[in-house]
Parts: structure tokens; C-alpha cells; sequence
């Protein structure tokens, strides 16, 4: 709890302006405390111009959901040039930290020396790849500094929200299940492509399982990366009465390798959507670990319901 004076105790939170009385005052906004660690989303894949457009914007929504946020961007697979690493992006986090405290010191301004993480590291994965998140606790533990690795960004009612999107955007599903129109091209069946092996496939059902109930048709999982998975799942949906099929990508772009969604969709027979992309609610959910890890917002943001 915080006093007029500073917290009780844990990192020290920005007081919030006065509330407004009566009963219609606005809810008082989350800012970020002083002090506090800085959001580094985790990017994998082979860094581009494109990958770097997505992480700024999805940083972009971080911030402005959270005033005072330090968000920064380190890369698995960095050059340490135009795109920086994660482990040259953690160092630098905690030199800045321990570079602020001291000059406020010099400055004779009563501070506390920093405590717990100086980062929380957030993997921009929507499902578990245990490949790529060893790799991300590798640079985390290279770096030698104290740092917090969160879960990944799925499953979560958002992330359907989003797969609902791109379908639409696509033509393969209407965008409004309210609405009395039809779409010639709607899918009867949908399959969500993963990679990352059994435990991503999982993770992505459940996903799944939430975009069924928006598009009412069947959504099955496969792996990407699994030979013959796609192809098998395609045949299972044909089987069950399904006849208009759309693969649907369970990631958000780059950790996909290229030429494998389109393999895919040959392999399935089907048209496909596009990834996730820069969607805003993934700029949310990334900001949603990181105040989870910090225990100061107890929820996470909420999807759209279904319509």
C-alpha cells in the first residue's frame, strides 16, 4: 500500500493525480513505478526491417498503456549492430539502472539502490517453442543479469480475437457473426498452424477451442514443422463434413520460417491467412506478463465476446 510519503513497502509507485469526487470520476491510471524493470520483448527469427516495424509497434502499445514504461527490444538472433541482441539489450538495462541510481546519489537525491530484476523478459511467441525459448534463457543467463523470463504471450481469448481477424481480413470468415450476410469463400473448417512440436499443438487447442466458438465451425491444430501434420489434420476435417478449408497461422510472424506457410497451405489443398502481425491486443498481452511478473495489475486484458 502507498502512503502520501511512498509505498509501504516494494518498489516505490508514482502517486496518482487526485481522484475526482462524486460517483462518475475516472478510474485512476497504472503507471509505472519508479524504479521499476524494463519490458524487453524477446524477438526470435532472423531480424529484418519488417520484424523490427512489428516489435516497435507492439512496444509502442506497451507504453502507452503503461505511462513511464521503459520498453526495450533485443533480438535472439541479433547482430549487434542494426538489430541488438537480447543479451547486449539485458546488459545495457542493468548499466543504465545502476548509471541513474548513482547519479541521483551524487546529486544528494535520497534514493533506495535498486533491488530485484532489472528487466522482465516477455518471449514475442504466441505458443510455447521449446526450441526457441532455450535459446532465449541462454542469452537471459549470457548476459549475467538479473532478469525475469514470462511465460508466452498464449493462449488467450485475444489471440482468437486475432486469428478471427486475419481470416476476415482474408475472406475466409465473416468478420460479424451478427450480421446477415454470407461469405462465398468462408471456411467450414479451420486449421491452426503451429510450431514448436506437441506441447505448442496443445497450447494452440486451446486457443482453438475460442475461435471455434466465435466462427461456429471446427478448428483443429497442427504443427507446421511436423511432416505429414498438416496434411493429416486437413484429411481429418474433410472426413468429419468439413469441405471449405483455411489455414489459420497460430504465430505472430517472426518466428515463421519462410516458404513453410505456403508449403502448408499447398500440402492442406487450402488458402491461407496471414500471421498474427502487429495486431494491438499482442502489444497488451506482452504488457500484461510484464505487470504480472511485478504483481501490479491483477488483470489481464479481456477479449472481445464472442459475437
Amino acid at each position: 500500500m502507498s502512503s502520501p510519503t511512498g509505498p509501504a513497502s516494494g518498489l516505490p509507485v508514482r502517486m496518482p493525480r487526485p481522484r475526482q469526487p462524486g460517483r462518475h470520476r475516472r478510474p485512476e491510471p497504472l503507471a509505472a513505478p519508479e524504479g521499476a524493470p524494463a519490458l524487453v520483448l524477446a524477438v526470435p527469427g532472423t531480424p529484418s526491417a519488417a520484424t523490427r516495424s512489428l516489435a516497435e509497434e507492439l512496444v509502442s502499445i506497451a507504453r502507452s498503456e503503461l505511462p513511464g514504461l521503459e520498453a526495450r527490444i533485443g533480438y535472439v538472433d541479433g547482430d549487434e549492430d542494426e538489430f541488438p541482441s537480447l543479451r547486449s539489450v539485458l546488459a545495457r538495462a542493468a548499466e543504465e539502472r545502476t548509471d541513474r541510481y548513482e547519479q541521483a546519489k551524487a546529486a544528494g537525491v535520497e534514493v533506495s539502490e535498486p533491488e530485484g530484476p532489472a528487466a522482465v523478459v516477455v518471449p514475442l511467441l504466441a505458443g510455447p517453442d521449446n526450441a526457441l525459448l532455450r535459446r532465449v534463457r541462454q542469452a537471459v543467463m549470457d548476459s549475467r543479469v538479473a532478469a525475469e523470463l514470462t511465460d508466452v504471450l498464449g493462449p488467450h481469448p485475444l489471440l482468437a480475437e486475432a486469428l478471427h481477424v486475419r481470416l476476415s481480413e482474408a475472406g475466409l470468415a465473416r468478420a460479424d457473426r451478427a450480421r446477415l450476410f454470407t461469405v462465398a469463400t468462408a471456411a467450414d473448417g479451420i486449421i491452426l498452424a503451429t510450431v514448436g512440436g506437441d506441447e505448442a499443438v496443445q497450447a494452440a487447442g486451446i486457443t482453438g477451442m475460442l475461435l471455434a466458438a466465435r466462427l461456429a465451425v471446427p478448428v483443429m491444430a497442427a504443427a507446421l514443422d511436423e511432416e505429414g501434420a498438416i496434411a493429416n489434420i486437413a484429411e481429418q476435417l474433410r472426413s468429419s463434413g468439413s469441405q471449405q478449408l483455411a489455414l489459420a497461422p497460430y504465430l505472430i510472424g517472426p518466428e515463421l520460417d519462410a516458404g513453410l506457410l505456403d508449403a502448408a497451405a499447398k500440402e492442406a489443398g487450402c488458402p491461407a491467412a496471414e500471421a498474427l502481425g502487429p495486431y494491438p491486443a499482442l502489444g497488451k498481452l506482452a504488457l500484461a506478463r510484464y505487470t504480472s511478473a511485478l504483481g501490479i495489475a491483477p488483470q489481464q486484458p479481456q477479449g472481445a465476446p464472442v459475437r
